[in-house]
């Protein structure tokens, strides 16, 4: 036996075995040992545990339904009768669990603590985004063990901040935004955008430690607390933002190889000079591309060399910091030779000097010609070379004389300012102790093509220079805003360390801290080296954006030591390390932004290489940041990804101050010190400064979020992630619930709140959709409409159902684009379902004050014979709670939203005056579009007492006032004698209830009943089923047959012909003696009084109304598109209410569509304004 069977088992250790001490010698007989056979066959309980298990050791396993259970000796007898009447077998797993026995049944959705401890203690950071987080979460699955992140503050947040954070512009433009904003001005842009990022880190801190963030980083904060519109939109400006970083680092490099450390490799070369600065954006763009190319594919080969080299490329920058801070120091003993050539204030270019002299002549040493002498001597004759006389010095002019006089001559005519001003040399980094910084405290703003001159020695009189001549010119038109648009980039990158969450060991504990001292570290840096460059080097140097007049040099690198080849150097692999980051950072936001799946059109870019690599995200990013090097500037990129990351932190400072303001329960951040003032200031500062910065990239930063936005909102996958702005949503509705309520809407603000009943069938579909189709022609969109049903039954066994109901109402309400709630009520007797959500329905002033039912277009032949009651219970109850009602009539006639109509009147009949709802009802259908082109015609009945021409006249004059275009009509009425059809159709319909009421059928007899009825012209009733339905219908018992409420009606067809109904005493007896009736309840006299009846002078009265009235109307306006009149009230007395169906049947035969609008009694029109 035991050699057959198949079996699996766990190794546990003793300690987790229930009552197994460590010191046990023998764990075969203890009572919780246990073995899991996987075999079909069972096995022999009575063999002992130590011959199955083999080598098989013993588990604690508690979770398999169908396990064997050994029993040994008297304690698992004692196991097994812990319970009362016992028939089967307990296993362990139930004693175990005998003190949570209370909560068995509900284990499977409310799990016990321990099991939900485990789960959370097994919880893994997974790849950025954090959908799988979710979907992990919520299944429960078991992940494999991984291993787990031991990254701390300083290597996994400090230094990829301080990484991120210093790059291109402190390198290459701080010292070009000191020298032309000045040092105080200079220090104010930087410790605005210091500020701005400060705040920011503080708002992400809290957000970071307000649980666990899965790599995602800002995009998971953001969308996680600002709800995934808001998530998606500033998402994707994050993405641009960094995407268009890694252009504007690859710029940056390219322009240092270009500039400072390869000249002779541009491609595109210039020899005038306004063709330069194209020449020189051509090279940027070709040299760009290739880099782009080059970075692109080392990060699609792998993003493992990338890592490799970031530690690399951060000693680079590192390293170039350190120099610039020692050359500082340096300066102040021994300052570096790097003269500037001047012409006055004006500083030349020493690329234009090619003869290398600064000045505008030279003295030059000029030999005597050599001469050969003859001497004779009388005594002997010899030839002898004399020594020359000395050289003598000559002025001779230089290449800059040339330029400026266009001749070599010394005698030329040359520029007027050149003529005036001395040619002098002055040190370009006079050194820390030199006092110069007092030259540069103050801005040296410059337009386009001005010359670069001394701030302390302005030209004297504004002579326009030549732009042939060697100046060093402006290249562009400076402005503090654009200052502050190009050096904010310096200051990104504050969110390297949330990005890399699911590397650190402690999150919730890093994040802030490292963040907070990068921020702090590269603020204190970039202060500090805005005084040293303003300290240290002249301030026409300051203001050489590219070195032109220290020979091509990079400027900054011309304080540095000991070389100024350790900062070209180390910028240029800083820039390009930077670069690399961006792409590879971007298509990962870009990967977790598609696997949401909170955009339609970006799914595709969730897919990658089989190892999670963003394939096609990188190409995205790659075509992007193509774009970006298009533009080839590297002073019009910065602004373009400043808009983007001011957009996301901007959203970053609102998420924390609305948590902090809402007060969610959900919202408690171990990092304390933020404050919602300080959120709310970083979020003016961001503001302040994308406008500041440039206030055109902002409208289309702007714009672009929006779009996204609004994109998200209507095609967006529908995501709850429990966000803020879901909070301020409610929070909002709210206050403005009790601002409702504080009184009645004033008549010009009336609308209608629509409550519209709909009846579902036995499928669970609407039975007419028309209804929901007519509310959204009457509401446009606007105001509130609440979509009800009632379903019939127990709530307790009924409430799939009633979800199911829901949905088929929302999926309803989403094809017709109806915006709106939904209530579906479950109850015993559907009219009193319906009563209870005309009362309950809404809250606070958002109540509905209209309601929307349908007609019962075919009551008379409907199997229901509750149906008709249940509509007037409707109206009465409306009528009660004061609210307006609205019965379209043949509303499968109605048109369709695809339908509109070209052409044809809309008719209001204004017979009674109950509120103005008959003249705000056609203005409101003219606003859709399928009733747009309909006219409007009013109609108003005037008896023989009243003048029908003064009446057109007032009718006219009141809706000039109401501004509503209208044609009126007053039709007369003559007083007429009541009619033979109108007499005999009132007898018919009495004749008819009062045989009703005298048959009081008792449910168990009435299969019994067998009742013929014979008619002169009509049968009225054709099988035994139909009379049996008519003879329920008077009742007192029938209230337990209801049906859902709002359906068809029973009743007598209608008819224009004369009907005699013939009675006799021998068929009373007939039914009397088959029917049981007790004696008490119905006599033969009954019917008897029922054959010579007259019927009664109101009914005839009311009937005479409903025939004319209905004559006049079919006369005026059977061709009408819609035909508007106002629904008589149901009679008091509840015995007439079948009357009052044919009344209503008999005011609207022959219209086509026709829309009963009962009044609620309150003014809803106004001509005031």
């Amino acid at each position: 036996m035991a050699s057959s069977v198949r079996f699996t088992v766990t190794p546990t250790k003793a300690e987790d075995i229930p009552g197994l001490s460590d010191t046990s010698p023998d764990l075969s007989l203890r009572s919780s040992a246990r073995v899991r056979f996987g075999s079909r066959e069972s096995v022999n309980r009575s063999e002992p545990p130590s011959e199955v298990s083999g080598a098989a050791s013993i588990t604690a396993g508690l979770d398999t339904p169908d396990r064997s259970h050994s029993e040994h000796g008297d304690g698992n007898a004692k196991i097994s009768n812990v319970y009362i009447n016992n028939s089967h077998t307990v296993d362990d797993d139930d004693f175990y669990d005998r003190n949570l026995a209370l909560f068995e049944e509900e284990m499977d959705t409310r799990p016990k603590v321990s099991s939900l401890l485990s789960r959370l203690a097994n919880y893994t950071n997974l790849t950025q985004g954090a959908r799988e987080h979710e979907e992990a979460e919520s299944i429960g699955e078991k992940r494999k063990a991984s291993k787990s992140p031991q990254m701390g503050t300083f290597m996994g947040v400090y230094l990829p901040c301080l990484q991120n954070i210093f790059g291109v512009i402190l390198f290459l433009r701080l010292t070009w935004v000191v020298g032309t904003a000045g040092i105080l001005q200079a220090l104010c842009i930087v410790f605005i955008c210091c500020c701005c990022t400060m705040l920011t880190a503080i708002s992400m801190s809290a957000i970071a430690t307000n649980g666990v963030v899965p790599a995602g980083g800002s995009y998971f904060m953001i969308s996680r607390s600002l709800g995934p519109e808001f998530g998606g939109a500033v998402g994707l400006c994050f993405y641009l933002g960094t995407t268009f970083a890694g252009s504007m680092y690859i710029l940056g490099a390219i322009e240092i190889l270009l500039m400072y450390i390869a000249p002779s490799a541009a491609i595109f070369v210039s020899h005038q000079p306004e063709g330069e600065a194209a020449a020189m954006l051509n090279n940027m763009r070709v040299y760009g591309s290739i880099f782009l190319l080059l970075m692109s594919l080392l990060v699609f080969v792998g993003v493992k060399y990338v890592n490799k080299l970031a530690s690399v490329f951060l000693a680079c920058v590192i390293v170039s910091i350190l120099s610039i801070y020692t050359g500082a120091l340096v300066s102040a003993f021994s300052s570096p030779s790097f003269p500037v050539c001047m012409l006055g204030n004006r500083s030349l270019s020493q690329h234009e000097l090619r003869d290398g002299h600064c000045a505008k002549t030279v003295l030059v040493l000029r030999e005597p010609p050599v001469q050969e002498v003859t001497y004779v001597n009388i005594s002997s004759s010899f030839n002898s070379t004399v020594s020359p006389p000395p050289p003598t010095l000559v002025e001779k002019t230089t290449s800059l004389w040339t330029r400026f006089c266009n001749s070599s001559e010394l005698n030329a005519v040359c520029d007027e300012y050149f003529t005036h001003n001395n040619v002098t040399q002055i040190q370009g980094i006079p050194g820390l102790a030199s006092g110069v910084i007092t030259d540069n405290v103050w801005s040296s703003y410059l337009s386009k093509g001005e010359i670069l001159e001394r701030g302390s020695d302005p030209t004297p009189s504004p002579i326009h220079p030549n732009h042939h001549h060697p100046y060093v010119f402006a290249d562009i038109t400076t402005s503090f805003t654009l200052l502050v648009g190009i050096f904010f980039p310096s200051v990104t990158g504050i969110m390297a360390g949330s990005n890399r969450s699911g590397d650190l060991k402690d999150a919730q504990r890093s994040i802030p801290i490292g963040t907070i001292l990068a921020i702090l570290t590269t603020s204190l840096v970039y202060l500090s080296s805005v005084v040293l460059f303003g300290a240290c080097v002249e301030g026409v140097l300051l203001r050489d954006k590219f070195g032109d007049s220290v020979k091509g040099n990079l400027v900054v690198g011309t304080l540095s030591w000991p070389s100024p080849w350790v900062i070209v150097i180390g910028s240029f692999f800083s820039t390009c390390g930077a670069g690399l980051q961006s792409l590879t950072g971007a298509p990962r936001l870009l990967q977790a932004i598609a696997k949401d799946n909170i955009i339609p059109f970006l799914r595709v870019f969730g897919h990658g290489k089989a190892n999670g690599e963003p394939t096609w995200a990188l190409l995205l990013t790659t075509f992007i940041a193509e774009l970006g090097i298009l533009i080839a500037s590297l002073d019009l990129v910065a602004p373009i990804l400043s808009m983007f990351f001011l957009m996301c932190y901007l959203f970053v400072n609102l998420a924390c101050a609305l948590q902090t303001l809402l007060r969610t329960p959900n919202w408690r951040p171990r990092f304390s010190y933020y404050h919602w003032t300080l959120s709310f200031l970083g979020m003016i500062i961001c503001l302040a400064l994308m406008f500041i910065s440039s206030w055109y990239y902002a409208i289309v930063a702007m714009a672009i979020a929006t779009m996204i936005y609004k994109y998200i909102e209507y095609h967006g996958a529908e995501k709850e992630w429990g966000d803020g702005i879901r909070g301020l949503s409610l929070s909002a509705a709210r206050y403005a619930l009790l601002r409702l309520e504080e009184g009645p809407p004033h008549t010009k603000n009336w609308r209608p709140q629509l409550l519209v009943l709909l009846k579902l069938d036995e499928d669970a579909h609407v039975k007419s959709p028309r209804l929901l189709t007519f509310a959204s022609q009457l509401k446009a969109g606007k105001g509130l409409t609440i979509v009800g049903t009632v379903l019939s039954g127990n709530f307790l066994h009924s409430y799939g159902d009633s979800l199911a109901a829901e949905q088929t109402l929302k999926h309803l309400m989403e094809k017709e684009r109806v915006k709106g709630f939904v209530q579906c009520i479950v109850a015993q007797k559907p009219r009193e379902g319906i009563s209870h959500m005309i009362q309950s329905s809404g809250l606070g002033g958002m109540r509905h004050n209209t309601v929307v039912m349908g007609w019962p277009h075919a009551w008379r032949q409907s199997e229901d014979p509750q149906s008709w009651k249940t509509f007037i219970n409707t109206v009465r109850v409306t009528t009660a709670a004061h609210l307006a009602l609205l019965v379209p009539k043949n509303i499968s006639l109605f048109p369709t939203n695809s339908e509109p109509c070209t052409e044809g009147h809309i008719d209001v009949w204004w017979i009674v005056h109950d509120g103005g709802m008959l003249m705000l009802l056609p203005f409101l259908l003219r606003q859709h579009k399928v009733w747009r082109k309909c006219k409007m015609r009013i109609f108003t009945v005037a008896q023989m007492e009243d003048n029908s021409i003064q009446m057109k006249k007032d009718l006219g004059t009141f809706l000039y006032h109401l501004r509503i275009e209208a044609d009126v009509e007053v039709v007369e009425m003559h007083d007429s004698d009541i009619s033979a059809y109108t007499y005999e159709r009132t007898l018919m319909m009495e004749q008819r209830s009062q045989m009703l009421r005298q048959m009081r059928l008792s449910k168990s007899d009435r299969e019994k009943e067998r009742v013929r009825w014979s008619f002169d012209d009509a049968q009225l009733v054709k099988d035994r089923n139909s009379m049996l339905r008519l003879t329920s219908i008077g009742s007192d018992d029938d209230d337990d047959t209801d049906g859902v409420g709002g359906s068809d009606k029973l009743g007598v067809a209608s008819d224009h012909r004369r009907v005699h109904m013939t009675w006799t005493k021998d068929k009373a007896l007939e039914l009397r003696a088959q029917a049981h009736i007790p004696s008490g309840c119905s006599t033969p006299e009954g019917f008897r009084d029922m054959l010579s009846m007259r019927p009664d002078h109101s009914n005839v009265r009311r009937m005479h109304t409903a025939v004319k009235l209905n004559e006049v109307i079919v006369n005026k306006s059977n061709e009408a598109r819609l035909v508007l009149l106002n629904m008589p009230g149901p009679p008091k007395n509840p015995d007439g209410d079948e009357n009052y169906m044919e009344f209503l049947e008999v005011l609207t035969e022959g219209l086509e569509r026709v829309l009963l609008v009962r009044g609620g009694g309150s003014e809803v029109i106004t001509i005031y304004s």
